[in-house]
């Protein structure tokens, strides 16, 4: 992710980042639906058993969480000044270079995970993290010691074994990062590993016996929109660019544009008829053979080939 690279030391200096920053308050908004039942690890890793199903990762099924986050630390910010006076600050949510995880776990909202993720006791992974900058001395908050112990099930759970080592992943080969924040052709080899995920990837958080403890979030802003969860790849295929908008305004989603959605799409689809030869599939992929985009029209072409060495 260039972003963070290109503003080098920052991540790691708050006060270079923010001028006058002293502290930092760090905070986590649980994301899990409402309705979310209790066996809700086993549902999700059962999709990947219906491979014309696309899966769309948890977190993006909802309201965008920069917008509900950020709100919501604006508010905070409010309350303290309230009680304070007006004071420096600025908040953040995924929004700029600032190394979220770290700050979380030296915080103790909990700590770094096999998966590089936070880990919480009482609340599993399945969380947000936000933070405020502020120009206030405060007292800081004690870390919380590593629970993870010899578990090792989201290392060997990895579809293409991104985590490297215990905290370390080696994004180039994650999904969420191949899904969302990748802009060109998805590598070739890496391809067939992604099976039916279209919109990141939630495997080494659905394996984690922590996640046991995750919390749902009070919010509707979470709740699974209608259409993302458990819609068939060759309907989310068929949107149009305008559809595409229309269907994930407010949404994490929207980001990554209809072109790279197409992609990942067409990626799950050729996976998809790997397995099994479908009509259905194979006439929504050759409506889209002469798209616009060279790089829809690259992974549609991949993708059919799979049909085709099927029934070879």
């Amino acid at each position: 992710m260039d972003y963070m690279q290109a503003h080098g030391l920052k991540r790691a200096r708050p006060a270079e980042l923010v001028p006058g920053t002293v502290s930092v308050l760090t905070v986590r908004m649980d994301y899990l639906p409402r309705a979310t039942p209790q066996d809700w690890q086993q549902r999700e890793f059962a999709r990947l058993q219906r491979p014309q199903e696309a899966i769309v990762s948890l977190y993006a099924r909802g309201r965008d969480y920069h917008k509900v986050l950020r709100n919501r630390l604006q508010k905070l910010s409010e309350r303290i000044a309230v009680e304070v006076g007006s004071f420096g600050h600025r908040a953040f949510t995924d929004s700029a270079p600032v190394l979220e995880a770290e700050l979380a776990a030296r915080s103790g909202q909990g700590w770094r995970g096999k998966h590089t993720l936070v880990l919480n006791r009482e609340a599993g992974s399945m969380f947000f993290l936000g933070e405020i900058y502020v120009d206030l001395a405060l007292p800081a908050s004690a870390p919380v010691t590593d629970h993870c112990g010899s578990c090792s099930a989201c290392i060997a759970v990895c579809p293409t074994q991104a985590i490297v080592a215990p905290q370390r992943l080696d994004a180039r080969r994650c999904i969420s990062y191949l899904s969302i924040e990748h802009a060109g052709p998805i590598p070739e080899e890496l391809r067939p590993l992604m099976a039916n995920r279209i919109y990141g990837c939630d495997d080494c958080q659905l394996i984690c016996p922590w996640n046991k403890f995750a919390q749902r979030n009070a919010l509707p802003d979470f709740d699974e929109r209608a259409g993302l969860s458990g819609q068939g790849l060759a309907t989310l295929f068929g949107w149009s660019e305008e559809e595409f908008l229309r269907r994930t305004e407010g949404s994490p989603i929207r980001r990554i544009g209809h072109a790279r959605w197409l992609r990942n799409i067409a990626v799950a689809m050729g996976n998809a008829l790997r397995g099994e030869d479908s009509a259905d599939l194979r006439s929504a992929l050759s409506a889209r053979a002469e798209h616009p985009s060279e790089l829809v029209r690259e992974h549609v072409a991949w993708a059919l080939s799979q049909g085709l060495s099927l029934r070879a």
